[in-house]
């Protein structure tokens, strides 16, 4: 496995915040003796049978992408850089979010091998994130002004990490504090230079350059002190004149550490999105066996539907503990007597809605196809509110409740849906909804409150919680359904790292810590290390 390709830096146009890093450690035991008179050999480390590799991987991780990772392990006993001439020992396949969502941030599979199974283990460690506060304050002769501070790309180059507002008319400005990600500032690395270039703006855009200054993380953290009061110089008149003394000083006035919790240290401290998380299929009108129906049962391919089940389900399961989903449909009458039901269990079970994993869910959809007859009217409002009785029973940040909802884009009770998302926001939950098919989806549109918060009543919502999308814009034009379900996931679960913190934000609640990793593997003897050569993985 070749380790992740250095840092995300912050581009000043593109506003994201840099990835989470994720740091994984490998370890295996067990390993095969490939060897007649001695041990198996991984990362050339000492020869064992059961190495703790000391070469970290460094991965970006992002909730919404269904991140693949294989570790292949090989016996090595010569020094070819060809794989093909060394033994290969086995290999294991995860995702990033198995092993993030896995008790104890560790997660334990059985290595593949053409010769029978080999325990292995994959670990991993977090890094948590910082935000430095930062307030400057400078006298330059200069009514219109602001900075801009930047971080090294390599030895000669600079990209802008925070450009300050213009103070406009004020020969002695002060700035308004701003945070700045560490990660983006010095990547952790508290001795990098910081650049800051000081500008007078103009209307044109052709600001003229006043002077410079350099700093770092760790000058900075003295705070407001004798240390961080800086000249600001300009290298051309600096060497055009022998009386040049400087252009003006910034003085820092406050600088202040404070921990910005992620998506990470929440999801460490146990599963939060957990067996609560909960998919519901919205059944449109039309008959499944034929072509004609968006819930059309093709014996070569996906419907729509299930693509998009398949596509968000796969990535939320990697976070949920025990892997089972309450699965609803909705818009339907049910047998025997044909009674239309607006929230009715797909595995046709009413005491257990539960479905083991996606593809659990996805045979229960297929089933319901069978047995159900597709009808509306098409109510949200119960589903959302079923969901959310469940969330208010749990709001100490334990868990954090995602309803997915699919829909061709018929709603017929949008003032109590309204109604229901606003009182919604105040709980620890998320509405995804997938919009499949041709139809317009307005009403949809209304509900994603990103342009205008939701409102009913002359409420509004407490939080965006709602996100929709329609999958139209997601498929891809030659067929790929794999690549149109990536698209889909990529997007429509975007939100939801942002509005699970938001939540606990507003609410004061903090990652819980870490829940200890437990392991049944040996640990290595003495002996054992002492047998080895050479290793690698």
């Amino acid at each position: 496995m070749e380790e992740a390709d250095s840092v995300n830096y912050f581009d000043p146009l593109n506003s994201t915040v840099p990835a989470t890093k994720i740091e994984i450690t490998v370890s295996c035991r067990n390993l095969l003796d490939m060897d007649t008179f001695s041990k198996s050999d991984p990362e050339v480390i000492d020869n064992t049978l059961n190495p703790d590799f000391v070469r970290k991987f460094v991965l970006d991780f992002f909730f919404e992408e269904k991140q693949n990772l294989r570790f292949d392990v090989y016996n090595v006993d010569t020094r070819s850089s060809n794989l093909s001439k060394h033994d290969f020992l086995g290999q294991m396949f995860c995702t990033l979010g198995e092993i993030i969502g896995s008790t104890g941030s560790r997660l334990e599979r059985t290595l593949s091998a053409s010769s029978g199974n080999i325990p292995g283990r994959s670990c991993i460690y977090f890094m948590r994130d910082f935000l430095a506060s930062l307030n400057h304050n400078y006298n330059i002769s200069s009514e219109h002004s602001f900075l801009e501070l930047s971080s090294p790309l390599c030895v000669s180059r600079f990209t802008i990490c925070h450009k300050t507002e213009v103070i406009k008319n004020n020969l002695n400005p002060v700035w308004q504090p701003f945070n700045i990600p560490v990660r983006a500032l010095c990547n952790g690395d508290y001795d990098r230079t910081v650049k800051v270039d000081v500008f007078d703006w103009d209307r044109d855009g052709s600001h003229d350059f006043i002077g410079e200054f350099t700093t770092s993380y760790r000058e900075l953290s003295r705070g407001q002190s004798q240390f961080n009061v800086y000249e600001v110089l300009n290298p051309k008149k600096k060497g055009k004149k022998k009386k040049y003394v400087n252009s003006g000083k910034v003085t820092l006035l406050s600088f202040k550490v404070e921990s910005e919790y992620t998506f990470v240290d929440f999801i460490k401290g146990g599963k939060i999105i957990s067996h609560h998380t909960i998919c519901v299929l919205y059944v449109c009108p039309g008959n499944p066996s034929q072509p004609t129906s968006l819930h059309y049962m093709s014996p070569y391919q996906m419907n729509a539907y299930a693509m998009a089940l398949k596509a968000v389900g796969e990535i939320i399961q990697d976070y949920d503990s025990d892997k089972l989903f309450p699965a609803y449909g909705f818009g339907a009458k049910l047998p025997p007597d044909g009674k239309i039901s607006h929230a009715f269990p797909l595995n046709s079970n009413t005491e257990n809605p539960n479905c083991v994993g996606i593809d659990g869910v996805l045979e229960a959809y297929f089933q319901s196809l069978r047995t159900v007859q597709l009808y509306g009217p098409t109510n949200f409002a119960p589903v959302i509110n079923q969901v959310a009785r469940c969330a208010a029973e749990v709001t100490d940040g334990s868990q954090y409740f995602v309803l997915l909802m699919i829909t061709d884009g018929v709603i017929s009770d949008m003032a109590q849906t309204k109604e229901s998302v606003v009182n919604a926001a105040s709980l620890p939950m998320s509405i995804i909804i997938v919009g499949v098919g041709p139809a317009e989806f307005d009403a949809m549109e209304e509900l994603d409150g990103d342009e205008v918060r939701v409102s009913s009543k002359g409420r509004f919502a407490e939080r965006d919680i709602v996100q929709f999308v329609p999958f139209r814009d997601y498929i891809d034009r030659s067929g790929n359904q794999v690549l149109s379900m990536a698209r889909l996931a990529k997007d429509v679960l975007a939100e939801i790292p942002e509005q699970l913190l938001s939540f606990m934000k507003s609410r004061g609640i903090e990652p819980r810590p870490p829940v200890p990793a437990t392991s049944n593997f040996p640990s290595v003897s003495t002996s054992a290390a002492q047998k080895a050569r050479n290793m690698h993985a």
